[in-house]
């Protein structure tokens, strides 16, 4: 069974930092895309980044480029998203997630973990 477990997540003040990581249980992580998507209070969820699966292509959402930055290392079979110049309006659940390819639609996406908080305060 396939388990995918975020960690990093806290509550940080604008402008800062944090480095979010994704923990994979799966013997062919070299063999999926992997993506990023949050969830706000009251919204849907949305994509956030994404990337294939040797790392070489990756992919982002308009309002984190620049300043999101998603990898990966297929020796730990783990991702990571480092987030820097944070905004109260990336306050959300962040979940990362196995694909078939690099998308940005999360019906491309086949496991996903459950979900750290990420909180901005002004």
């Amino acid at each position: 069974q396939v388990q995918l477990v975020e960690s990093g997540g806290g509550l940080v003040q604008a402008g800062s930092s944090l480095r979010l990581s994704c923990a994979a249980s799966v013997r062919t992580f070299h063999a999926y895309a992997m993506g990023w998507f949050r969830q706000a209070p009251g919204k849907e969820r949305e994509f956030v980044a994404a990337i294939s699966r040797g790392g070489g292509s990756t992919e982002y959402a308009d309002s984190v480029k620049g300043r999101f930055t998603i990898s990966r290392d297929n020796t730990n079979n783990t991702a990571s998203l480092q987030m820097n110049s944070l905004k109260p309006e990336d306050t959300a659940i962040y979940y990362c997630a196995l694909g078939t390819v690099v998308s940005t639609y999360a019906r491309h996406y086949i496991n996903w973990g459950q979900g750290t908080q990420v909180t901005v305060s002004s």
